[in-house]
């Protein structure tokens, strides 16, 4: 950690090996539009790093108007050689985005190298540490207030710039191996970002008590609000025991103060939001981070959730940049969580149109739309975004976009599409991905459901509805979707399958009745409470003439009961499950959240707390190899579900 606190002297700056950057925009569009910036002749002088800002900032204006490649060679034509400030860490950035958007190795490695090169340029632009200082900071993370007070306004960006690079390539490098050492060293550099951030937020928060709050530019500030509020953002949404044994580390998260910090910069917690005339050029990315924490996690955790203030961010930029891909995303992420998915689909396909730039953002938007699509249980739209998945490019998980295709031709079920499906599945355990070394659970769970469908001489039960399950595209059907076209589908199953324990069939063409008799019951439930209890922030559908289909009290209570008695008879047959073991953990955690729905929270918690014990829940401790399908997602939900419980959110 030495060499992380020690200033060196000033070394020649490595040059970055360039990336190939085309325009489809003349050379003109490059050019600052009411900047007032021109590039500096002569040699970069330190000192004088703050006065691009304002170019920076046209920068990020420009990524976020969907021109991405112009935005970089922007940077780049300005300063080829990345020695700037400010430049160095605005191409980190933009690898950082594209990496993660790709998860190649080569991008991942592209991202590491530039993050590397920005914090060697924001080492030599930081104030030197006393020797006695730097022994300090090995222990304290920390430098002091009163050493970022002595520092001129270049060195504190600098810092605040050193800390991102850290924090930056920490994530990126995480991802990248699936080395322990590397995650250990990258563990060490997030703590001393982490620190280094603390640090210059008690610098703000002593500025702010002794009145000179207005000393400190926008830039600085809503850096240092951007870093803060991600890092306790993050931490706060790991399970409860995980976090108390980060905290004997000095991490801490506390989720309110961390979204408090985020608004901060662009000042929504009150009626009148920043101006983008006065904003910090940080702003936008803080805005970014919430709408991913308010429209994205909002399916693993409920605490700290707001749609509407969201939506009032979303507004803003929107309006700012019609023509913006993430925001475009953003607009389409809020539709489905209101539980409207035809309005999203629109949405989607209008991010699609927004740009060309960054094909993984096609491919994600593809993703988007096959989930969108099954949660209106268009089948066969669905199937054909899988499709669009498996002829592309995208890298991130073959093997989930061909399964996904599988199971939307096996829902179909004609004799050519389950031949199709055959020959797909028949490729999945040549498709697994590793990211960081490690295998993705979904990976796992599609793996383990090829190898079923051979193992039942070729077949699978309600493979659509159960995909539309764990992507939570029935968590955001609308109810007079699921009453119409799901759950008749889902009663088919469930009607045979009673029939068939009725005869006393235990296997039927090679396959595990028992299992497929609990899939069926547990879908059954999970659709009926869906039904009786819509999610919270669920509204019609302005694209959808059908409106909302909510039923009446009496109706409610019905379609809860019989969603109640689905879920315990999955329990009552859990011990006969052979092979799919977390139908037994996933129906305790959805009969949980329902009898909250019903007001009964001692019986909730008692099932919740069952899962979250991470106990065999199995008759016998051998009746299972390994974790379950999903459990890590599961534990995560449960986790959330179990926080607020005792509150007036509804699970």
């Amino acid at each position: 950690m030495a060499d992380i606190q020690a200033a060196p002297a000033p070394a020649p700056t490595p040059v970055l090996e360039k990336a190939t950057v085309t325009s489809s925009k003349e050379t003109t569009t490059l050019k600052p539009k009411g900047v007032a910036w021109t590039k500096p002749a002569g040699p970069y002088a330190q000192e004088r790093a703050l006065d691009d800002l304002p170019a920076v900032h046209h920068a990020l204006v420009l990524f976020l108007e969907s021109q991405m490649l112009e935005s970089e060679a922007f940077i780049r034509e300005n300063d080829e050689k990345l020695e700037r400030l400010y430049s160095a860490t605005g191409i980190g950035l933009i690898d950082v985005i594209r990496g993660l958007m790709s998860f190649e190795d080569k991008d991942l490695a592209h991202a590491i190298a530039s993050l590397k090169h920005g914090a060697q340029i924001a080492q030599q632009h930081r104030k030197p540490l006393p020797f006695a200082s730097r022994l300090a900071g090995l222990v304290l993370g920390s430098s002091g207030v009163n050493h970022v007070r002595g520092m001129t306004d270049v060195q504190r960006h600098a810092e605040l710039v050193y800390a991102e690079s850290l924090l930056e390539k920490a994530v990126v490098g995480i991802v990248y191996s699936g080395d322990w050492l590397q995650f250990i060293k990258e563990a060490l550099n997030m703590r001393t970002a982490t620190g280094i951030y603390r640090t210059l937020l008690a610098y703000l928060q002593a500025q702010d008590a002794a009145g000179l709050g207005d000393s400190v530019d926008p830039h600085f500030r809503s850096g240092v609000m951007l870093g803060m509020g991600l890092t306790s953002l993050v931490l706060s949404l790991m399970p409860g025991r995980v976090l108390t044994i980060m905290e004997l580390f000095g991490y801490k998260g506390d989720r309110t103060d961390a979204l408090n910090t985020l608004m901060s910069p662009g000042a929504w917690s009150t009626s009148s939001p920043t101006s983008a005339s006065v904003e910090g050029v940080r702003r936008p990315i803080c805005d970014m981070a919430l709408l991913i924490f308010h429209l994205v996690l909002g399916g693993f955790t409920v605490q700290g959730i707001d749609i509407e203030t969201a939506e009032r961010i979303l507004e803003f930029n929107l309006e700012r940049f019609p023509n913006g891909v993430f925001f475009l995303f953003a607009s389409a992420r809020a539709h489905l969580v209101r539980s409207q998915p035809s309005s999203a689909v629109h949405a989607y396909t209008k991010a699609l149109q927004s740009q060309s730039q960054y094909p993984q953002l096609h491919y994600l938007a593809h993703w988007e739309l096959a989930v969108c699509h099954l949660a209106r249980w268009s089948v066969e739209e669905s199937l054909r975004e899988w499709r669009r998945l498996v002829d592309g490019k995208a890298s991130w998980s073959r093997a989930c976009y061909a399964y996904g295709a599988a199971a939307c031709l096996l829902q179909i079920g004609g004799d050519e599409e389950r031949k199709e499906a055959a020959s797909i599945l028949e490729t999945i355990p040549s498709l697994l991905n590793r990211i960081g070394g490690k295998s993705i659970p979904v990976e796992k769970f599609v793996a383990r459901k090829a190898r079923k469908f051979q193992s039942q001489g070729g077949r699978l039960l309600l493979p659509g509805v159960e995909l539309a399950y764990f992507f939570s595209a029935l968590a955001h059907s609308p109810a007079h979707v699921l009453r119409d076209r799901v759950l008749p589908v889902v009663d088919v199953e469930v009607d045979k399958h009673k029939q068939a324990e009725k005869d006393g069939k235990a296997k039927k063409d090679g396959g595990v009745v028992w299992d497929d008799v609990c899939l069926a019951l547990f879908l059954r439930g999970v659709v009926l409470r869906y039904i009786a209890y819509p999610d919270p922030d669920a509204r019609p559908d302005p694209a959808d003439a059908q409106g909302d289909g909510v039923g009446t009290e009496t109706e409610t209570g019905r379609e809860a009961d019989e969603a109640q008695k689905a879920f315990e008879r999955v329990l009552e047959l859990g011990a006969k499950v052979e092979y799919d073991h977390w139908l037994l953990y996933y129906s305790h955690y959805e009969l949980g959240r329902l009898l909250a729905c019903r007001g009964d929270k001692a019986g909730a918690r008692q099932h919740l707390e069952l899962v979250a014990s991470g106990k065999h829940l199995e008759s016998s401790a051998s009746a299972r190899k390994g974790k379950y399908s999903m459990e890590n997602a599961l534990q995560v939900k449960t986790h959330a579900a179990l926080e607020v419980l005792d509150s007036r959110h509804r699970l």
